[in-house]
């Protein structure tokens, strides 16, 4: 079994799913009491926040940089990002950088298109609904088509994640909020939805949605077991 390196804390939330999705996973698969080798490395929000506000994007980029190089000195054989957001900055994090990488993107893909859809809605925060960094490999790598709330959708599905979700606040009337975005996109020809945040699945479940949906944070866990346990 490889120590599989999680840089986190963007936000704590979903880092903890993290956690527990990838040891329970381990001990699907290997029985007994094994449990998942793991190094987290979880990173103060608030900083990554403000500069994500500010748009201090190559200092956040340094940031997760130096992360995941103290995950490698640290022992990591392989490493997640356990945010979809931060993805953004995938490029400048693996400078110097030498142990394989799961991107996010990628297993939710494979989901995606092994259910035999190609039109999917995405969900997340604005960042990650507006920046062709997600859209873009979903459509230029796995040939989907992308489609995003409108102004008024993309507006309350980022807010109730700053200001509910990475709290551990659960609404709801969040929820329902949510489903009426989701249909929305379902009217508008969307065959599943990406929960493109990894603390939206903290809120919303297959049974909220009318389409399957793909729960990033579960399908990256997993992703990360899978290369872990290659070989094993």
């Amino acid at each position: 079994m490889k120590t599989i390196g999680i840089l986190g804390g963007m936000s704590w939330e979903s880092s903890a799913e993290y956690y527990r999705i990838i040891n329970q996973a381990v001990r699907d698969q290997l029985g007994g009491f094994h449990s998942a080798d793991v190094l987290l490395y979880s990173l103060d929000f608030h900083e990554v926040e403000q500069l994500q506000h500010q748009g201090r994007w190559e200092e956040a980029a340094q940031l997760l940089n130096q992360g995941a190089l103290r995950l490698e000195r640290g022992g990591a054989e392989c490493f997640i990002l356990a945010t979809n957001t931060m993805h953004k900055l995938v490029e400048p994090m693996l400078n110097g950088v030498s142990i394989p990488f799961v991107h996010i993107v990628d297993p939710t893909a494979h989901a995606i298109r092994s259910a035999g859809i190609n039109r999917v809605g995405l969900l997340g925060t604005r960042y990650t609904m507006e920046g062709e960094f997600y859209a873009g490999r979903l459509r230029d790598h796995f040939e989907l088509s992308v489609r995003i709330p409108d102004e008024a959708g993309r507006s309350l599905v980022h807010d109730c994640i700053y200001a509910e979700l990475v709290m551990g606040t659960i609404r709801e009337a969040s929820r329902l909020a949510f489903r009426r975005v989701i249909e929305q996109l379902v009217a508008e020809g969307a065959q599943g939805i990406i929960l493109g945040c990894t603390e939206i699945m903290l809120l919303i479940q297959q049974e909220h949605s009318p389409v399957p949906v793909f729960d990033t944070t579960r399908l990256h866990a997993l992703a990360a077991v899978d290369m872990a346990l290659d070989g094993a």
